[in-house]
């Protein structure tokens, strides 16, 4: 059973996906916090526009 584990544990094989699993969900992460953080700024934004736009 120990032989099992030690095995298992040094298995390589799917490395690379998690790996791209846990970055990409980093990328997400900080996507969600920067839009987050500028969200008011857009805000105004958004709105400034619409009015130039309509005039």
């Amino acid at each position: 059973m120990r032989s099992h584990f030690k095995g298992f544990f040094c298995d390589q094989n799917g490395a690379v996906s998690v790996d791209w699993v846990v970055l990409t969900a980093a990328l997400v992460g900080l996507a969600i916090l920067v839009l987050s953080v500028l969200s008011d700024s857009l805000d105004g934004l958004v709105e400034y526009i619409r009015v130039q736009l309509t005039t």
